[in-house]
């Protein structure tokens, strides 16, 4: 072994634990951390709740203290608060915080979902090489020889020996021959196996959103410094949104996965095929867990494709808002701005010290003017208006079927219900309606009649009362309404407000 290869090994290591996934699984606290991301962050819950996330994480590090854990050296727990610890597990590239549906949230990163499948895979059953891992390396190089070899007649020739294959076994079927079947054991390693290529999914989607998010990063930000003219950082910037699953290599190779499983009817297929293993008595042998991935398998890789299309949608849309509302200039002067409040804060922050006061802007700075004028135009019109025409002419007086059509008559009414009532403390209001004229039993008169026994003081009889209102053109309406009890206007000291009125 040469000193250059070592030293060139060496080095692609260092940059390999560079990587915030093994820098996760490297750290002292590494056994807290994936125990509160996997039990956050499940297939069903892609995303937590900022404020839900402070508490589950709170209360995971108060239950595992009152347990004893965090005590010795080799049950380690990190000290600070859920806030605290979300915000360094977001600094370090494990979690990434977002809005979404003006709601802020966490959701795992690429390097996050990879370190839970690492410590899954490391934590649960171990993998076994088996015919089942060997059948797929040897069908996988065996596809990847056939897409590249362009020979037609060696193509040609392997799908014949396919095809009279089949027809052979087809033709033992129909004989009456039986299916060979498949023990137990060996179906349970096919099922790890598909269990082992299921778990590389997860990660694989969240590296493709994200590298979509970090183009339309890129993209945005070379958009900010851009100072050539609009139309053409229009043209540029769109075609490379509505391109943007071409231009990462992520990208490229979802859109050819997308090609496999983006088929509705795949996905259909796939959840049948589920459903026959999982009805297989060998299942039974599986564990519970083991068997509840195997039944998501599908719903994963939906949601996958789901967060990885909702990236691309989002990436699309921030990119075309961006260019349409792009000001170079403007974007100069907030940058600038934002500048010279970093380096204040800089300036500020060695000198301040804990609870120290800062002195408020009180008042915007004066603008610098050179010159004011010191003389001013007069106020005044320069003639007084013209005076006011008298109006000699009688007002009109409105019309009796006008009045009709008015409000209620609270005079009449207020006398009509006193009259009614008697020497008797309280009267029904219904049945002082029924009893009015019909010039005062109009439908407006009910209202002004149950406004006035609010103001003297009214009892509910909790039934329902049921009266007939007539009006001024003949037409009846019937209402109905909570009977109540109204106090007798004569027993009643204080006027009412709104019968003084009409009176007046």
């Amino acid at each position: 072994m040469t000193a250059r290869g070592v030293e060139g090994a060496y080095q692609g290591a260092l940059r390999a634990f560079q990587n915030p996934m093994l820098d996760l699984l490297h750290r002292t606290y590494a056994p807290f951390v994936v125990t509160v991301l996997a039990m956050m962050f499940t297939p069903e819950r892609s995303t937590v709740a900022v404020a839900d996330a402070h508490a589950e994480l709170g209360d995971a590090l108060d239950r595992l203290r009152a347990a004893g854990y965090g005590q010795e050296d080799d049950q380690p727990l990190p000290s600070g608060n859920a806030r605290d610890l979300c915000r360094q597990w977001v600094q370090a590239g494990w979690l990434v915080r977002q809005v979404t549906d003006d709601v802020e949230v966490y959701r795992l990163s690429a390097h996050g979902v990879g370190a839970l499948e690492v410590a899954g895979r490391v934590g649960g059953a171990r993998t076994r090489v088996s015919e089942s891992r060997v059948r797929t390396l040897l069908e996988a190089v065996e596809r990847l020889a056939q897409d590249a070899d362009p020979d037609v007649m060696a193509r040609m020739a392997r799908l014949q020996t396919e095809i009279d294959q089949r027809r052979r076994e087809l033709a033992r079927l129909e004989k009456g021959g039986e299916v060979e079947t498949v023990g137990d054991d060996q179906l349970l390693e096919a099922a790890e196996n598909v269990l082992h290529l299921a778990r590389e999914l997860p990660a694989d989607f969240a590296r493709v959103a994200e590298s979509i998010k970090a183009m339309q990063r890129d993209v945005v930000a070379d958009l900010r410094q851009d100072v050539r003219p609009t139309g053409e950082v229009l043209r540029e910037y769109l075609e490379r949104g509505r391109q943007i699953m071409d231009a990462t290599p992520e990208g490229r190779a979802f859109a050819g996965a997308l090609r496999l499983i983006g088929d509705p009817a795949q996905i259909d297929d796939l959840w049948g095929l589920l459903r026959t293993v999982l009805r297989h008595p060998f299942t039974g042998q599986m564990p519970e867990q083991q068997r509840r991935e195997l039944a998501e398998i599908a719903r994963r890789i939906e949601q996958g494709v789901k967060e990885v299309l909702a990236a691309q949608r989002q990436a699309s849309h921030v990119i075309t808002t961006q260019v349409r509302n792009h000001d170079p200039m403007r974007d100069r002067q907030v940058d600038e701005l934002l500048r010279d409040v970093m380096s204040g804060l800089h300036a500020w922050m060695p000198e301040a010290r804990r609870g120290a006061a800062v002195d408020p802007l009180r008042r915007l700075p004066v603008a610098d003017v050179g010159h004011l004028r010191q003389t001013t135009s007069d106020p005044r019109p320069p003639q007084p208006p013209t005076p006011l025409q008298e109006w000699d002419e009688v007002a009109d007086v409105p019309s009796a079927d006008t009045r009709a059509w008015g409000g209620p008559q609270y005079a009449e009414l207020h006398a009509h219900l006193a009259a009614f009532a008697g020497d008797a403390e309280e009267a029904d209001v219904a049945a002082a309606f029924r009893a009015a004229d019909e010039r005062i039993r109009r439908p407006v008169d009910l209202l002004g009649l149950l406004e006035i026994a609010h103001g003297l003081g009214m009892t509910d009889t909790e039934e329902v009362a049921v009266v007939d209102a007539v009006r001024p053109d003949g037409s009846g309406r019937r209402f109905a309404f909570g009977g109540v009890l109204a106090a007798n206007p004569a027993a009643n000291s204080a006027a009412d407000p709104a019968a003084g009125d009409a009176d007046e």
